[in-house]
């Protein structure tokens, strides 16, 4: 669950704000405490987080993986923190808000972004895949492991799945994963990884 701060603030105000502990959003000027996640939505970050920076630093890419940055969509005063956020760190020279705010805004700085569900799918599914299309972020996952998103999103019956948008001609196409299915990632094709092993690194020792 989250918690809105009901005084409505603009993302300067925000991001000046901001404590260095907890987790916060900001929704259209709404400032958003976000609860705190659940074990195994934390191993599932954590395992991708390995995987990717496995598979970049193989490639030879000039990514990084930040731990507290903010994505800003444009014209709007909205700040999201997000569970994976891939830079790519050459582009960062152009975003105005990097150096002082941990901020980006530019779908060149931003190759993948992966958001974990909890009990707020429809930020996930809704607003956020929206928003992102909108900065032009080239590859948005959805790790769905509890399967609670919508029957739309994820099919019927709802079980858990992986959403993988994919930006094609500046409009996001969705490819849907499950049980054992390996994930076709566009940033990274060579990358081996099925939606079952993602689901169950919460449950390795």
């Amino acid at each position: 669950m989250t918690q809105a701060l009901p005084k409505v603030v603009t993302f300067e105000e925000f991001a000046n704000w901001k404590p260095d502990n907890g987790r916060y959003e900001l929704h259209n000027g709404v400032i958003v405490e976000m609860s705190q996640p659940l074990g195994d939505h934390e191993d599932i970050v954590g395992f991708l987080v390995e995987k990717l920076v496995t598979e970049y630093t193989r490639l030879n890419l000039p990514y990084r993986i930040p731990k507290t940055a903010l994505v800003k969509p444009p014209e709007s005063e909205t700040g999201y923190s997000l569970d994976v956020l891939l830079l790519n760190r050459p582009n960062l020279a152009t975003e105005p808000r990097w150096k002082n705010q941990s901020t980006v805004s530019y779908g060149e700085s931003i190759p993948l972004v992966v958001e974990v569900v909890s009990t707020n799918w429809r930020d996930d599914y809704l607003y956020k895949a929206g928003d992102y299309e909108k900065i032009g972020i080239l590859e948005y996952w959805i790790v769905d492991y509890l399967g609670l998103g919508g029957r739309r999103f994820i099919g019927n019956p709802k079980q858990p799945t992986i959403s993988i948008y994919q930006l094609v001609e500046s409009e996001y196409q969705v490819s849907l994963f499950k049980n054992g299915e390996r994930i076709v990632s566009p940033t990274f094709p060579q990358l081996n990884l099925t939606a079952q092993e993602i689901f169950d690194a919460g449950l390795q020792s």
